[in-house]
């Protein structure tokens, strides 16, 4: 492989795994808020098992990604589920549910690992789709094929997806921590929940099979704008009023 062809497939790579950062941003706030409700020593297990399936799924995907353009159904199911999960937070009943006793939560195990991998497999049908459209932009090496794709190009799509979903974990632990380290932020949490649900919705509607919105709309600088501005206003909101609560329990604890 000569130079300029390293350079290219190298920049691809860094767009790549930049695109799967920011991915992971919004997609492990859902995560952490899934397996929040666990104890300590099983969210780690949770997250592991949950986002092994979903790398078993990415893989698989990568094989049958013509006939996955056409599962809008995923994408419309994960974005009602979000915006559910953010309501029945807001109207009392989450907060019944975590009062529950700790048998009933560890019985919830796996059911909690599932949604984990459910939560990123709806989350994953654009990002892949981004990823192998960018891909098939690369010059093709030529040595071999994997599902009707240069060799190459599939590495490529492939290394980018597998670091996403680690920086995808990370992102996802720190999120729980945070959250158990200060609990307001649980309704900006789910709050993050609920607009994340609004995105799917936004590429649901998109979907060509769909076409309730223009098809380049949710790629569009208006709503990506419109996305992150919200997203990045709910955090910031969230800190200032975690940041208000430590100030006045400090100054309750030292009189």
């Amino acid at each position: 492989m000569d130079i300029t062809l390293l350079l290219e497939y190298g920049w691809i790579l860094l767009i790549l795994i930049g695109l799967e950062g920011i991915l992971a941003a919004d997609n492990a706030v859902v995560i952490a808020v899934m397996v929040r409700h666990l104890p300590r020593e099983k969210q780690k297990k949770a997250l592991f098992y949950g986002l092994l399936g979903a790398f078993i799924f990415r893989f698989a995907a990568l094989f049958i990604i013509v006939a996955l353009v056409n599962i809008w159904q995923v994408q419309a199911i994960g974005a009602a589920y979000l915006m559910y999960l953010c309501i029945n937070h807001f109207i009392g009943r989450t907060k019944e549910k975590d009062d529950r006793t700790g048998e009933r939560k560890s019985s919830s195990f796996w059911i909690t690992v599932l949604k984990v991998e459910l939560a990123d497999i709806a989350f994953a049908l654009d990002s892949m789709l981004a990823a192998v459209a960018l891909a098939v932009t690369l010059t093709p090496l030529g040595k071999f094929t994997v599902a009707g794709m240069d060799g190459g190009q599939f590495i490529v799509v492939f290394v980018g997806g597998v670091i996403g979903m680690i920086m995808m974990r990370f992102a996802a632990v720190t999120f729980v921590r945070l959250l158990q380290r200060f609990p307001v932020l649980e309704s900006a949490a789910f709050l993050l929940v609920g607009w994340v649900g609004v995105k799917l919705a936004v590429l649901t509607l998109a979907h060509p099979r769909v076409a309730m919105l223009d098809a380049h709309f949710p790629e569009s600088f208006a709503w990506t704008a419109i996305f992150w501005t919200v997203f990045m206003g709910i955090i910031f909101s969230g800190y200032l009023v975690a940041r208000k609560q430590s100030r006045a329990e400090e100054r309750q604890f030292y009189g």
